[in-house]
């Protein structure tokens, strides 16, 4: 399997985010740029205004596109966002809920991987790198758990985890599914099968349901290490007993749409052999370089 191979340069980090590693991920080399796979990063907002400039700076200089989607904020969400990063693409979203946020993001758009990220400052835009490194060794979804070795979290209450553990628990058994983590939203995956995620959700629900048709479709499907911070500013848009029971529902729904329907998710043929195996992150520099690489072998479905 092809390596890739990235430059590992020493920074300090912020406090709010702790790292996997002690520098950041900032070069893959020897890309074709005719060939390379390019990034999109969709971030949905409402009113994230006071949120929005730290996640922007943390987002790697090598994405190609960040698509702002924002469900109609009254804040200056959309303003700060474009004083951040000029070339921000913003969309609009009338339905209200995050699931419909991502969706209209997923269909604008433009790259070869589309990476998942949140406003509020709790997922941290420095991991983006784990994420690509395993699409480009052979995944089709990259899924970020807080809850395998180099992961964790400081912004689950008991009862969230108890809830998040009980639907993990119902996914692995009647999916037959080996996921850690069902309801994070730190996701990344090729762009030629987003049709697998195609659905009327709106809300928080999108994560589980993600999951669940990944599976569904016969994706590969690696886990991600990954560490979720406490929100920067500002109160959570989730309510965990009207969001939970959301999650539940489209568990069972699509548990019955698998197993009593007998409905399948058809999609075609992915060509995987056609997608780009490297991308291009920065410049070159004389700073030393260690090599990463994720090997997928005969398995659907991996834990990094």
């Amino acid at each position: 399997m092809r390596r890739s191979q990235m430059q590992f340069e020493p920074a300090p980090q912020p406090n709010h985010w702790r790292s996997h590693t002690d520098g950041v991920i900032d070069l893959v080399v020897e890309a074709d740029p005719q060939t390379r796979a390019t990034i999109s990063v969709i971030v949905p907002t409402l009113n994230e205004a006071a949120n929005i400039p730290t996640v922007m700076a943390r987002i790697p200089r090598w994405v190609d596109e960040i698509v702002v989607v924002d469900g109609l904020s009254t804040d200056d969400t959309v303003a700060v966002a474009r004083r951040c990063r000029p070339d921000v693409r913003i969309v609009i979203e009338r339905t209200p809920g995050k699931g419909a946020a991502l969706r209209a993001g997923f269909a604008a758009a433009r790259g070869d991987i589309v990476v998942m990220l949140d406003a509020d400052g709790s997922t941290d835009p420095a991991e983006i790198p784990l994420f690509v490194g395993a699409l480009l060794s052979g995944a089709d979804v990259a899924v970020g758990s807080r809850f395998v070795q180099g992961g964790g979290t400081a912004d689950m209450d008991r009862f969230r985890k108890f809830g998040n553990w009980i639907f993990t628990r119902s996914v692995r058994v009647g999916f037959g599914a080996r996921y850690s983590d069902l309801c994070y939203g730190y996701t990344a995956f090729w762009r030629d099968i987003v049709e697998v995620f195609d659905g009327d959700y709106t809300g928080f629900e999108v994560e589980t349901l993600m999951h669940i048709r990944a599976l569904r479709a016969g994706m590969l499907v690696a886990e991600v290490p990954s560490f979720e911070s406490e929100r920067l500013h500002g109160v959570s848009n989730l309510r965990t007993i009207r969001d939970g029971a959301r999650v539940l529902r489209s568990i069972v729904s699509e548990w019955f749409a698998q197993y009593v329907r007998r409905r399948t998710i058809d999609l075609a043929p992915i060509e995987r052999h056609r997608r780009a195996r490297s991308v291009v992150l920065a410049d070159l520099t004389d700073i030393d370089t260690i090599d990463i690489t994720y090997d997928l072998g005969e398995v659907g479905e991996i834990a990094l």
